[in-house]
């Protein structure tokens, strides 16, 4: 069986609570791990009016606001899913890379089909948190965003804007990956 090249795709979201379904995917960021250019950001409307009043105030977003500017769950998810397959062409595979991907996996996963018909990005979830953990041989409370910053020292900040926090992570999955290709030299 040949497997198709992969292309790393840093996907991050800003949502009003925990779960999906029940709390809204507020706005998508998402880059090309190797070429940061290439960058898809957008808004939604929310699909109802829970919110974590905490998550809220970490994004900055307003359901009211959104409501208005935002666009439909299934225009978003259809122009985010052209994006991503359009990276991909016929003869890459994409791969989900995010940090703490559980969480953004959820949304973007549950927001693609209940939305757009399925996920372009399969079953493809590659957590950042997880490799650093392997790669440094940390325990899990070290994989927090401040001491994996701490120890890898990139040049980006992350600031809860989605597009922004994407770019941020695609430069810790860079840093992560040259650690772990490192290792595998020794």
């Amino acid at each position: 069986m040949t497997h198709k090249p992969e292309i790393y795709i840093s996907v991050d979201v800003e949502t009003a609570g925990p779960i999906p379904g029940e709390y809204s995917l507020l706005s998508i960021g998402a880059c090309d791990v190797d070429d940061e250019s290439r960058s898809f950001s957008i808004e939604l409307k929310p699909i109802n009016t829970n919110a974590d009043p905490k998550a809220l105030e970490v994004t900055g977003l307003s359901l009211d606001e959104l409501a208005i500017r935002g666009e439909t769950p299934e225009a978003a998810m259809a122009a985010f899913g052209a994006w991503a397959r359009s990276l991909a062409g016929e003869d890459r595979s994409l791969v989900f890379v995010g940090f703490n991907a559980p969480f953004d996996w959820s949304f973007v996963n549950y927001y693609f089909h209940r939305f757009a018909g399925g996920n372009p990005f399969g079953f493809t979830a590659l957590d950042i948190k997880a490799m650093y953990m392997g790669a440094t041989g940390s325990t899990w409370a070290d994989t927090r965003s401040s001491q994996v910053t701490k120890h890898l020292v990139p040049e980006s900040r992350g600031d809860h804007d989605a597009l922004h926090d994407a770019k941020h992570q695609a430069e810790l999955f860079r840093l992560v990956r040259a650690l772990t290709l490192k290792s595998e030299l020794r």
